[in-house]
């Protein structure tokens, strides 16, 4: 895992030489590829070094993440276009790339909780910096807030762990059961507010709707995830409890998401309408990972990738429609198809994923959680069927919306799209709808 960080390291001086923006963008590429054809080990832990290591989760989201860097890049061709400071943005992207990585990849539950953290810190500089609006101010402070009020317990949690046990490696503590009420709360908090799970996800969707495109790409492709990959990790060796209290966690996720989806058909703003349906979907992954069966973990896990693609490509959408027009009112956006009628294709096959079509990794993993959800309890099918349903509705209200009806007259100057956004697109889609065909890699690793 050391040669990915130091190729990472080494990377950073390049943003700062002139003219080497697609460089960057190549060089992770390229660093993409090379951990895609790392050796993998489908029952332990891989490519172990000194504090970094790699198991199959660890392994889907680093790819992830480097891949939705990646994609940032490319989205964000108009700061150098501009030239509005594009060298410290790359290097801010680097600098998360880099916390992403080592939190994805730490043994350590200290240095996993630093890194955690530390990734807070660029995707607020990347909110606060590139944003559009002058309310993004109120935004980052919303997100930094929120996380750092929940994730001090957590730390008092790891401390309160490595003084009973002497021992925060990650691996070990599967061996453990600690069966204590406030660590428990203390513990998950953090990961709770950061999924989010309903009643703290208030910061979601500021953040959202002031972040410029490669921030709403980062959040609701990795950020998101931070929260789910924890639960993950903490909740194995508090087991006992989880399954004592579970039902209080689950009752209000289920709530949430049909309350969200209920919601999303209010929105009058693209961005905030993707991202209440990222709190949706993400309440569907809250109750797969609390339940603790072995299909809950695996369908969670499966959402979890799927909607980082989807959720980020629906974003690039919204951003697109955003530079030509310089509004994301649905109001304002809509009879697109008059305009860019190939674009519309893209917009189809994107909401379509959003909810849950074949081939998509979405439905494979909401299929899992359904699955979960019933065998712990039938009447969940309930709220669950009220999620699919709404699910299903809002993403066709939003493309219904954007797609046809009257287009706006003042739109006074206008093109297609270019050749990188098509690429943009479909560099999400793809990954999507073709890792289904590898669906056994995400069955049996836990």
């Amino acid at each position: 895992m050391m040669k990915f960080l130091f190729l990472l390291i080494f990377m950073i001086p390049l943003c700062f030489i002139k003219n080497m923006f697609w460089m960057v963008q190549m060089m992770l590429f390229f660093m993409m590829f090379m951990f895609m054809n790392m050796n993998l080990n489908i029952n332990n832990y891989f490519n172990i070094s000194y504090m970094f290591s790699c198991d199959i989760m660890s392994y889907g989201l680093i790819l992830l993440s480097i891949w939705i860097c990646v994609l940032m890049i490319m989205s964000s061709e108009n700061l150098y276009k501009m030239g509005f400071y594009y060298n410290f943005f790359l290097f801010n992207i680097l600098l998360l790339l880099l916390f992403l990585f080592m939190t994805f990849s730490s043994m350590n539950l200290f240095l996993f909780y630093l890194f955690f953290e530390g990734s807070l810190i660029p995707t607020l500089m990347l909110i606060i910096g590139w944003g559009y609006q002058p309310e993004r101010i109120q935004a980052g402070m919303y997100l930094l807030f929120y996380t750092l009020f929940a994730s001090l317990p957590l730390l008092m949690g790891i401390f309160y762990v490595f003084n009973e046990m002497n021992c925060i490696m990650i691996y070990f503590l599967k061996f453990f059961n600690l069966n204590y009420y406030l660590l428990y709360f203390s513990m998950i908090l953090a990961f709770l507010v950061k999924m989010p799970m309903y009643m703290t996800h208030l910061w979601l969707p500021k953040a959202h709707v002031e972040a410029p495109v490669s921030g709403s790409m980062i959040l609701a492709g990795i950020m998101l995830k931070l929260g789910g990959y924890g639960l993950l990790r903490i909740l194995i060796f508090m087991q006992e409890i989880n399954l004592k209290l579970n039902y209080i966690l689950i009752i209000i996720s289920l709530l949430g998401g049909f309350y969200i989806s209920l919601n999303c058909f209010c929105q009058v703003d693209i961005k905030s309408l993707i991202a209440y349906s990222s709190v949706a979907h993400m309440s569907l992954v809250i109750c797969g990972i609390m339940i603790m069966n072995y299909m809950g973990f695996m369908g969670s896990y499966l959402l979890m990738i799927g909607h980082g693609l989807c959720s980020s490509g629906m974003f690039c959408l919204a951003n697109i429609n955003y530079e030509r027009i310089n509004s994301r009112s649905l109001l304002i956006n809509s009879g697109m198809i008059n305009f860019m009628p190939s674009m519309s294709l893209l917009w189809f096959l994107l909401l379509s994923s959003n909810m849950a079509a074949p081939p998509s990794l979405n439905l494979m993993g909401e299929i899992m959680l359904i699955n979960s959800l019933i065998s712990w309890c039938f009447l969940s099918m309930l709220m669950l069927m009220f999620i699919s349903f709404f699910s299903a509705g809002y993403s066709l209200y939003l493309y219904s919306y954007v797609q046809h009806g009257k287009y706006y007259c003042g739109a006074y100057s206008f093109y297609t799209g270019v050749c990188r956004e098509y690429l943009l697109l479909i560099l999400h889609w793809l990954p999507l709808n073709i890792l289904i065909l590898k669906i056994d890699y995400f069955m049996i690793w836990f």
